[in-house]
């Protein structure tokens, strides 16, 4: 990173996104109908609930589902004709096949 390669940094700020994401909790449905002003929780922490907890494997799956992503990607723009592109994407997934 010090040697500001931005293509990894590309790369690993998606991966490290889509696993922030992974980690999300869905609302429950009821929330939406407790929506009102004077029912919503207030206070700092008031609404936070913990996050989930994903194993080694869940991150595995996640990162090579963006090395899938990207490669995928890659063949459009080259059907395209847009080989820059489909380069800098097929290095992004080299990048992160590199982490697994």
């Amino acid at each position: 990173m010090k040697a500001r390669d931005r293509v990894a940094v590309a790369a690993l700020r998606a991966a490290l996104a889509a696993i922030d994401n992974a980690e999300a909790v869905d609302r429950a449905p009821a929330v939406d109908k407790r929506l009102a002003i004077e029912q919503i929780p207030v206070g700092v922490g008031a609404a936070e609930v913990a996050r989930q907890v994903l194993t080694e494997a869940d991150v595995a799956r996640i990162v090579r589902a963006e090395v899938d992503e990207r490669e995928a990607a890659a063949r459009d723009y080259e059907r395209a004709g847009r080989h820059e592109r489909a380069e800098q994407l097929r290095a992004e997934a080299n990048v992160l096949s590199a982490h697994l």
